[in-house]
């Protein structure tokens, strides 16, 4: 997160930004589909800056939405490569423990540090948090995956519904996880 507020744009960059912050300031609709979900958490990020500032702030909610995309990655790697190595033990040794978080870690700093995504991590554009919502849904049905046959296991898959439905309101980038959900959800329940 730290890295992401030192680098923000401190005005709009190139393409749609500009847009993008001034339709939130003002609460307006941008282009089509409008990403209201966006403009509605960049109005409320715009309520602490001063009109010359809006840029920055609308920027920092990239920036935060970037950095809580890092932590869930981190978290899906460890689960899979968790499972990973539990395919072949019964518990994880102290060496496995290391070495998942470690893979993991590097995984997910390797992205963090990806051209693509620190260029949306740092202006207002609504990628940054439309890939946090990916990020965040594919964890949970990791998640789900891992607590499928308990009680109450369906919530995690009602989380998710409720999170594709906020995504929307944000890009549609997240319906691409839909196929790896189903393929998750099949694998778990006819397999």
């Amino acid at each position: 997160t730290l890295v992401y507020l030192l680098t923000i744009e401190d005005t709009v960059s190139l393409w749609d930004c500009g847009e993008y912050i001034t339709a939130a300031y003002k609460l307006e609709v941008g282009h089509p589909p409008g990403a209201p979900l966006f403009m509605l958490l960049g109005r409320l990020f715009s309520f602490f800056a001063a009109p010359e500032n809006v840029a920055v702030w609308i920027n920092s909610l990239s920036a935060i939405s970037s950095s809580l995309t890092i932590l869930f990655m981190f978290w899906s790697l460890t689960l899979l490569l968790k499972k990973l190595v539990l395919k072949h033990k019964t518990n994880l040794s102290s060496g496995d423990q290391i070495a998942v978080f470690s893979a993991a870690a590097i995984g997910a700093l390797s992205y963090t540090f990806s051209d693509s995504f620190w260029f949306s991590a740092v202006e207002g554009e609504v990628y940054a948090m439309s890939l946090f919502f990916t990020a965040v849904v594919f964890w949970a049905i990791i998640k789900w995956d891992e607590v499928a046959t308990t009680k109450n296991a369906d919530r995690w898959i009602i989380l998710i519904a409720f999170l594709m439905g906020l995504s929307t309101g944000v890009h549609l980038l997240n319906l691409l996880t839909i196929p790896a959900i189903a393929v998750v959800y099949y694998n778990k329940r006819y397999v």
